[in-house]
């Protein structure tokens, strides 16, 4: 097998890919199965590891596949990895027989394999089967990158990650990790009483977010429908009805920009807690995160990138006009828009002719202050222009009882006391409305049964989105959005 191996790095693709071909033919020529069905295992190889002592000597099934060997005249070594770990096969001649020694060494890199042998320790102290076995499982007609050795080209991962998991195990383990914060999360939320429901991805008016959405047609209806920006105005539809304590997990699904921290395609939690407010749900996000962090990782104090981060309640809590008086060194305060907009002409900010000072504000924001925003900070009190589904500060009405936690520059999540007064939130739509007739298509529309809901009295409540792919990202200390999605999108491309 492992000079089979050094001559395919002397091949091209196709050449390899022959040869390959020609070696599962031969092993149908001789009568055996080149993807076998089912195999019963007794162990994966995380139990022999760990429980060596108990099962030295002992026989063993495993199954997995080839990711190296070695041989050494009539004896060879290879590495079997399974779902779990990976372990040192240890093959003789006179333990297997001519004609099962001869065909092991004719497998590849790559193939899938069952195997039945005894645990022990090799001379050198490397924990090993010595197998008295082999069953081929699935041949490999493709080569793995060069040196399982690494797949280094970024983009190809992401294209092919199924290449990636098989010959990064990092990658894996980070896609465990995500599965552990996703049960995390639920289980949080679930012990607090909350109860996980369902709504429509398929809109016929987008609502919930300011964001462009994905178009789509309905055939049997003929009419066109939207792929959801948010589930935020069904989850409120909801306590209307009378349940008080809800969250979704699920994709939303936006028409925007690609960057490292955005895809169109992302996972989020809303959770609605009637009775509550923006207070309320601060308290929830960091002991969400705290909670989560002590899960998957055993503390609330991580590392990203060069950050070492707290994530143990209390954070503070900084209004965003004060943020921007502290990093932007300018005072907004009382400003007419037009006063706004002159003094973001002279910081050297683009904005639109019309802006309002909530949208100059906050454009304030997003240059000067988000890029210091390392540890856990709350920003609160956003502009009542940008935030159309918030609940007025009783005692300033030009801002909301809105919020979102920073950490590590990012915006990680979104919450506020829900606007519950249905002539207020019409006439923030009808503003918003306005808004996209001017040209701004991340408006929010107007929803006219959504309005309905809320005059039939929806409880005062608070609300809360979370991005759950960037907190899989911050918690994995992974640098891109793509890191953490097993599938993510990308510009169609023909491969190899």
């Amino acid at each position: 097998m492992s000079e089979a191996n050094m001559e395919e790095r002397q091949l091209g693709m196709n050449e390899l890919m022959e040869i390959r071909r020609k070696k599962l033919q031969d092993l149908i020529d001789s009568g055996i199965d080149p993807y076998g069905g089912k195999f019963e295992r007794t162990h994966h190889t995380k139990d022999i590891i760990d429980r060596f002592e108990e099962l030295e000597e002992t026989e063993v099934v495993i199954a997995g596949r080839l990711l190296s060997s070695r041989t050494h005249g009539k004896a060879s070594f290879a590495d079997l990895e399974d779902g779990k770990g990976r372990i040192q096969l240890y093959v003789r001649v006179d333990q297997v027989g001519e004609a099962a020694y001869e065909l092991f060494n004719k497998l590849d890199i790559g193939d899938i394999v069952g195997v039945r042998g005894t645990v022990f320790r090799t001379k050198r102290q490397e924990l090993s089967v010595r197998v008295k076995e082999v069953t081929v499982l699935a041949k490999s007609l493709r080569p793995l990158p060069e040196k399982w050795h690494g797949l280094k080209d970024v983009e190809l991962r992401y294209r092919q990650r199924y290449v990636d998991l098989i010959v990064n195990p990092e990658v894996r383990e980070v896609f465990v990790i995500r599965s552990q914060i996703i049960q995390a999360l639920r289980e949080f939320l679930i012990e607090r009483d909350f109860l996980e429901v369902e709504t429509p991805m398929l809109n016929v008016i987008p609502g919930g977010a300011n964001a462009r959405p994905f178009v789509t047609h309905h055939n049997a209806l003929d009419m066109d429908l939207y792929m959801r920006i948010a589930p935020e105005l069904y989850l409120k539809r909801l306590l209307v009805g009378g349940f008080e304590k809800v969250f979704e997990i699920g994709k939303n699904f936006r028409n925007e920009g690609i960057s490292t921290k955005h895809n169109p395609e992302f996972t989020a939690v809303e959770i609605y807690q009637a009775y509550a407010d923006a207070e309320d749900m601060m308290k929830l996000t960091e002991e969400l995160f705290a909670t989560i962090a002590l899960k998957v990782k055993g503390t609330t104090e991580i590392e990203y990138g060069p950050h070492k981060i707290s994530l143990a309640p209390p954070w503070p809590r900084i209004p965003m006009l004060e943020a921007v008086k502290q990093y932007a060194g300018v005072d907004l305060t009382g400003l007419s828009d037009e006063e706004a907009r002159q003094l973001a002409k002279e910081k050297g900010l683009t904005i639109k002719p019309n802006a309002s000072y909530g949208a100059v504000l906050d454009e304030f924001f997003d240059t000067f202050v988000e890029p210091n925003l390392i540890q856990p900070t709350f920003i609160t009190e956003h502009p009542v222009e940008v935030s159309p589904l918030a609940k007025r500060k009783k005692d300033n009405p030009q801002v909301t009882e809105r919020f979102e936690p920073f950490i590590v520059t990012w915006e990680m999540a979104n919450g506020f006391s829900e606007l519950n007064d249905p002539i207020d939130q019409e006439q923030r739509f009808r503003s918003q409305m306005e808004q996209r007739a001017s040209g701004d298509d991340e408006a929010h529309m107007m929803d006219e049964d959504y309005i309905r809901a809320l005059e039939y009295g929806m409880p005062p409540a608070g609300g809360l989105g979370i991005g759950i792919d960037r907190l899989v990202m911050l918690l994995t200390n992974s640098p891109s959005i793509r890191d953490v999605l097993l599938f993510p999108h990308m510009r169609p491309r023909i491969l190899d």
